[in-house]
């Protein structure tokens, strides 16, 4: 029998600068008006936002903690840093390497994944369950991080949707271990609308159009994939897009709003592909994440992926 994907341990990080998306209007070129409705329709008001907050030590501080769960004697096989932006630093730094050295895993095998968008994160966790049962020694491990800053404003705003925010997570991985059990990934892409932000006014309304209904559809596959209904879902752990995007898939869906974790879309916003993993730290520093229930990680990137992961959380 395939040994399963499991989460060993999962931290995220917040800069601890947080400011009202009133804030950086300014620099955004957004009207009162537009600032009205990001918050009074998409439901933004908040972000951590920390210009003096480098790329490094905005991603590193999550990896040092969820490195902190890797048992006595075992080792990181893979370091996987996923991002959304495909240019994160000057082309003569690559960014995997970096964070592998300052880690001190030397011996790790070290690359990013990117181009699943806000999706990559997910993307690089199945990615490195695969890797660990295709090649990896038995009892050896990945690190998946993830995080990146809105260094521009051209990067920031995503016109009519989200206003990007700093954040970072990372997760620990390894086969067959007696943490979160990964019971399914699903992933659609639509490249009618690969060319993300810039799309045509007409592409933008096309993607707007079939948004809810595609969402709904992966959410509801990868259910079924893990050979589960959606009533035996738990919660729906999502990304923080904004609350206009959520609320249509959710009506596609006809399901509960309740099932839905969207406390963190006014708090923080959109986080880039560290937007589960923040929302998951958060569920479980609540005590809303129980053993043996079933949980969905959901996000979508430009370009367009749409993303599931199906998890079974267990006692950490």
């Amino acid at each position: 029998m395939t040994a399963t994907t499991t989460l060993e341990r999962i931290e995220s990080f917040l800069p601890e600068r947080s400011v009202r998306i009133d804030d950086v209007a300014d620099s955004l070129g957004l009207r009162r008006a537009e600032v009205g409705v990001f918050r009074k329709i998409y439901g933004l008001d908040r972000l951590r936002f920390d210009p003096d907050t480098g790329l490094f030590d905005l991603v590193l501080h999550s990896a040092r903690r969820a490195l902190k769960a890797l048992p006595e004697g075992r080792h990181v096989r893979y370091v996987v840093y996923a991002h959304t932006m495909q240019a994160v630093t000057p082309p003569h730094i690559d960014a995997a390497q970096v964070i592998r050295e300052e880690l001190g895993l030397h011996d790790a095998e070290a690359f990013a994944l990117t181009h699943q968008a806000c999706v990559s994160s997910l993307g690089a966790v199945d990615l490195t369950g695969e890797l660990l049962r295709a090649e990896a020694p038995e009892g050896a491990y990945a690190l998946m991080v993830t995080g990146e800053r809105a260094y521009s404003p051209k990067v920031q705003l995503i016109p009519h949707s989200a206003i990007m925010a700093d954040a970072a997570a990372a997760c620990l991985v390894t086969v067959g271990g007696p943490g979160d059990e990964v019971r399914s990934f699903t992933t659609r892409t639509l490249g009618e609308f690969a060319a993300g932000l810039d799309m045509t006014k007409e592409q933008t309304q096309g993607f707007g159009q079939v948004y809810g209904t595609v969402l709904g559809e992966v959410i509801h596959e990868a259910v079924a994939r893990a050979e589960l209904s959606f009533d035996d879902i738990d919660l729906v752990i999502p990304h923080n897009v904004n609350l206009v995007s959520w609320r249509q898939t959710i009506k596609e869906m006809g399901a509960d709003p309740g099932r839905f974790f969207l406390d963190n879309v006014p708090l923080y916003s959109h986080t880039y592909a560290a937007d589960v993993f923040v929302n998951y730290t958060t569920l479980r520093d609540r005590g809303r994440l129980v053993p043996g229930r079933h949980y969905v990680l959901v996000s979508v990137g430009l370009g367009a992926t749409f993303g599931a992961m199906v998890i079974t959380h267990r006692e950490g």
